[in-house]
């Protein structure tokens, strides 16, 4: 094993230390059935949506009122909807917004709630305690009523709503970044960077930031479960994306009825059921890491 001298900052860096971690996660991940499984299902369900243009045999809002609520057949895979659409369509494209707001969501709100917790646990004292009492306001509130309420101001387009799902959901993330970064802070390998008079931000980003990167990973994967259910919540309610734009919970919302219901149960049954395994996908996927990632194990 190889191991080299950085000359700007005098510090020993091994070389295949990241590759021999990632091989080690690796190998302790794929040992989890379930975590694989799910895995494979989602990068299944991630290039059926970015491949929808070329999957799809209709277009998403092509209509054919002689075939309304459809039952599922050779013409129409998963059957048809009050106006005549195809549901197969309408369910991958419901993927990919519904993916798309979870990922970019949770990659501003992991950027955010990693910011603010290394800045509150690397220098601690007042600017640590401001920043956590900040966290704790925004925890207080009931989080399906403060989305409601702030989507209620804004408006629910699919903008707006990826904007405040990553600004309203930093804060478990922030405080995840703030304990890691308490307990590495008084790490030997910190002490060095300091006495050789490197930076604050280079510490941060360089030493600290690449050992608390574990959690941070667990915590975007459980996150990306949760906005989707979420996104699905307030679009069941007519606050999320709004139709014609297809998304897994407005159509849930379209469904509702008691025509819809009795007549079609296929139509609520597929979205229903897509959010139902994305969300555990995600869920056991982060599970997978989390176990992978322990340094306990």
């Amino acid at each position: 094993m190889e191991t080299v001298t950085n000359p700007s900052d005098s510090v020993p860096v091994n070389k295949s230390r990241n590759t021999s971690l990632a091989k080690m996660t690796w190998r302790r991940f794929r040992k989890n059935k379930l975590a694989v499984s799910s895995l494979i299902f989602i990068v299944f369900i991630i290039l059926l949506s970015l491949f929808a243009d070329f999957i799809t045999p209709y277009e998403v809002d092509q209509q054919n009122l002689l075939k309304r609520l459809h039952p599922p057949s050779s013409e129409y895979y998963f059957g048809t909807d009050e106006f005549g659409r195809d549901l197969f369509t309408r369910v991958i494209y419901g993927g990919r917004v519904s993916l798309l707001v979870g990922f970019v969501s949770v990659t501003g709100s992991i950027l955010i709630g990693t910011v603010v917790g290394a800045i509150a646990g690397y220098y601690g004292k007042w600017i640590d305690n401001i920043l956590m009492r900040i966290v704790d306001i925004l925890l207080s509130f009931p989080s399906i009523f403060l989305l409601i309420t702030v989507v209620s101001i804004i408006g629910p387009d699919l903008k707006n709503i990826i904007i405040i799902f990553a600004i309203l959901g930093w804060t478990g993330t922030a405080r995840l970044v703030r304990g890691e970064f308490l307990s590495l802070k008084e790490r030997e390998f910190v002490l060095a960077a300091k006495t050789i008079g490197m930076s604050d931000a280079r510490i941060i980003v360089r030493h600290l930031l690449p050992n608390a990167m574990g959690p941070i990973i667990v915590s975007a994967t459980l996150g990306v479960g949760g906005v989707i259910l979420a996104e699905s919540g307030l679009s069941y309610l007519g606050l999320g994306i709004q139709p014609p734009t297809p998304s897994w919970g407005n159509m849930l919302q379209s469904a509702q009825s008691i025509t819809i219901m009795l007549e079609a149960p296929w139509y609520p049954f597929l979205p229903g059921l897509m959010i139902l395994l994305t969300v555990l996908a995600f869920n056991f996927v982060g599970d997978g890491l989390r176990d992978a990632l322990d340094p306990k194990e």
